[in-house]
C-alpha cells in the first residue's frame, strides 16, 4: 500500500494553480491521477486537446468547472463527474468566481501524448501547438507548429 497526501507532493507547471500528480506520487502504473486547482480563468489543459489511447475522467470536488467539447459547453459542479474517451476533444476551464478542486483520472497512465490546440495570434486560428521550456528555462511555453509563434506561457 501507498498513501501521499496532496499538500505532500510537488505542483507542476501548468496552466492551473496546482497540478499535483498523485499517481506518480504513488508509484501507480495504470492509471494517471492528478489534483488540481483552478483559480478563475485558469485552465486544465494546455489549449483544446485530445488523448489518442487515453480515456480522462474528471471529478469536480469544489466549484464548477466549464467543459469546452465538440458538442458544445458542459458544465460540471461539485460532485459531479464527467469522461472523456480516447480522441474525443475537451478543454476543462473554471470561468467562475470561485476556485475549482477536482481529480483527474487517466487510463492508461502511459499516454504517448495529447494532440493540443490553441489559438494562434499569427496564423489568426486555433492550430496545433507543441509545449516547450521556456528560453529563460523557467516555465513553459506552447509554440504554434504552423509558424512558430509563442501562443502561451505558463509558469
Amino acid at each position: 500500500m501507498e498513501r501521499v497526501s496532496a499538500d505532500d507532493v510537488d505542483s507542476r507547471t501548468s496552466p492551473a494553480a496546482a497540478k499535483r500528480p498523485l499517481g506518480r506520487a504513488l508509484g501507480a502504473e495504470e492509471v494517471a491521477v492528478n489534483h488540481y486547482e483552478l483559480e478563475p480563468g485558469d485552465a486544465f489543459g494546455f489549449g483544446y486537446h485530445r488523448h489518442p489511447d487515453q480515456a480522462e475522467l474528471f471529478y469536480v470536488i469544489e466549484g464548477e468547472a466549464t467543459f469546452e467539447t465538440e458538442d458544445g459547453d458542459v458544465t460540471v459542479g461539485a460532485g459531479e463527474a464527467v469522461r472523456f474517451a480516447p480522441g474525443e476533444w475537451q478543454l476543462g476551464r473554471n470561468e467562475g468566481d470561485e476556485r475549482v478542486v477536482a481529480l483527474a483520472l487517466g487510463a492508461p497512465a502511459d499516454e504517448a501524448g495529447a494532440d493540443i490546440r490553441r489559438e494562434c495570434q499569427d496564423c489568426g486560428e486555433r492550430t496545433t501547438v507543441s509545449i516547450e521550456r521556456a528560453d529563460s528555462g523557467s516555465g513553459l511555453v506552447t509554440v504554434c507548429q504552423t509558424c512558430a509563434a509563442v501562443t502561451g506561457r505558463f509558469s
